[in-house]
């Protein structure tokens, strides 16, 4: 049975999250999630293909049923994933990352990226598996979508390194005792490999290597 949100302000916060040409998708996912105990937390804002959005940190609904999700065409379904790589409880984050982190749309990318910025290492080892290789090949389509993105988006991936290295400067230390060990460096190098080729794609200038 779909859901109805109440709220307009989490509905708004929701609808900012993704382009405007997914208005209509956005709008179908949101008639099926549950109903959310807390607001939507602090949104961080970047450009997806040069149109600004504003994605929550943090969502507090439980998740739509199996069923439910598995009624929605791919797209809506990528959108719920998306939405879900920013619930509060990591295991579902995890899982949704795990659904998205190999599709190439432009507005997957930031939630993907923001992930390498938090702390849990599982995540970050899917995101290694399953995304790193793709960002350093040359002419691979992951590479392009996340190096316009990083090309875009340099403070937040200057912000999103400066966590990688807090994260593991407080917690990872002794598991990964160098940082360039930890999951979370070798994905800000792979990323900026891929905003350097976006850069000199444009520019018609080749890519320093490293």
């Amino acid at each position: 049975m779909a859901h109805v949100n109440p709220d307009p302000d989490v509905v708004v916060a929701l609808e900012a999250a993704f382009p405007r040409h997914l208005r209509a998708e956005v709008e179908n996912v949101l008639g099926v999630l549950p109903p959310a105990k807390y607001q939507p937390a602090w949104s961080f804002h970047v450009l997806v293909a040069g149109e600004p959005v504003a994605i929550p940190y943090r969502i507090y609904p439980d998740e739509p049923s199996p069923d439910a999700q598995a009624a929605l065409p791919p797209t809506e379904r990528a959108i719920v994933d998306c939405l879900y790589t920013r619930h509060h409880d990591g295991r579902v984050r995890q899982n949704h990352l795990e659904r998205v982190v190999g599709l190439t749309e432009p507005w997957v990318a930031p939630f993907v990226v923001q992930l390498v910025g938090e702390y849990v290492d599982e995540i970050l080892l899917v995101i290694q598996r399953d995304l790193a290789p793709s960002l350093t090949t040359p002419g691979n389509s992951a590479g392009r979508v996340y190096g316009r993105f990083v090309a875009e988006n340099p403070a937040f991936l200057a912000l999103t390194g400066q966590r990688v290295a807090s994260y593991w400067s407080c917690y990872y230390r002794q598991r990964y005792p160098a940082l360039t060990d930890y999951p979370g460096h070798a994905l800000i190098a792979a990323l900026r490999t891929a905003g350097r080729r976006c850069r000199a794609a444009v520019s018609g200038v080749s890519p320093r290597s490293g």
